[in-house]
């Protein structure tokens, strides 16, 4: 394998049970839009881009993408509005940058990599998040840019209940109907870089200001060059507690773990001590690529080490 080819890249939009996902029709969707991501990291690699910049490239795609819960595809919170968790990581010397309850941004992930490099904060969250987005000339979108069909009858089902929904969520209260909603990209680039990024527009019907493990560094994201990068998608609330990134991180560190031992052993360590409901992927320092889940299942793809994309749920 020539040094050009030495790069991986993964890219996740939710775990579930994705009930939702009933014909094929539904699931061509959801894995060519994956594939078409996947494809553009590549390009961005292997035009001389870095890990970074392929992350960033991946999640601005997938949060432009209204099936997906994250930029123009978040859902409601409680008030019928929107608001946006998301971050990004930089293996190289940890740099991280994240933002937390935003709205009328496209692409929070694009906010989140601005105060990473033009701020000296990790996380900048609501009014204090949209005024840095304006002092560095992000424009804004309107309102009505979120309000999908799909999104307004997930707000309105969740309300007839009384109670908080998940993304893609059912009428059935067997958590694992519920299709867990957030969007993530890391990758391994020639140079040895790794980088990471999740986004998300959280839970239906949540109370306003809640934030989840997006864009919390070790639990939703995380990358170092010297272990691996991973990306969670999952109940946050799990992820948080359990900070299963930096989790994964450590067993490549301290055990010398792989990608795939690492990511075993921290679905593991999610379901014995937090009955964690989502799922993870992860590339090591050497390319190796590994996804893991204790949902039923994850859509998910790959490319590892130059190789041909491959995705699935």
């Amino acid at each position: 394998m020539s040094a050009a080819n030495n790069y991986s890249i993964m890219v996740h939009g939710g775990a579930g049970a994705l009930d939702n996902v009933k014909d094929d029709k539904t699931a061509f969707r959801y894995l060519e839009s994956i594939r078409q991501v996947l494809e553009h990291g590549r390009n961005v690699i292997t035009l001389g881009g870095s890990a970074l910049q392929a992350v960033e490239a991946c999640a601005s795609l997938l949060e432009d993408d209204p099936v997906f819960n994250a930029g123009c595809g978040s859902v409601l919170n409680e008030d019928g509005k929107v608001e946006m968790d998301a971050a990004i990581m930089d293996g190289r010397d940890l740099s991280a940058g994240a933002v937390a309850a935003v709205d009328n941004i496209a692409n929070p992930v694009q906010l989140a990599r601005l105060v990473m490099s033009k701020s000296e904060h990790v996380m900048l969250i609501s009014e204090g998040a949209m005024r840095f987005a304006e002092h560095c000339g992000m424009s804004r979108v309107p309102e009505d840019y979120f309000y999908t069909p799909d999104r307004i009858e997930q707000l309105h089902q969740a309300r007839l209940q009384h109670k908080i929904m998940l993304d893609h969520d059912d009428t059935e209260e067997d958590t694992e109907d519920q299709k867990y909603g957030t969007i993530g990209a890391i990758a391994l680039d020639p140079a040895g870089n790794l980088a990471a990024a999740t986004s998300t527009g959280g839970i239906v019907n949540k109370r306003m200001g809640r934030v989840g493990d997006s864009p919390i560094v070790g639990a939703g994201v995380y990358a170092d060059n010297e272990t691996c990068a991973v990306s969670a998608t999952g109940f946050g609330e799990d992820f948080m507690r359990s900070v299963i990134s930096k989790t994964i991180s450590d067993f490549i560190w301290m055990k010398e773990m792989n990608a795939r031992q690492a990511t075993d052993a921290g679905i593991d360590y999610l379901v014995r001590k937090v009955n964690g409901r989502g799922g993870v992927i992860v590339i090591d320092k050497a390319g190796n690529c590994a996804s893991g889940f204790s949902t039923k299942k994850m859509i998910h793809g790959w490319i590892e080490k130059g190789g041909e994309s491959v995705c699935r749920f």
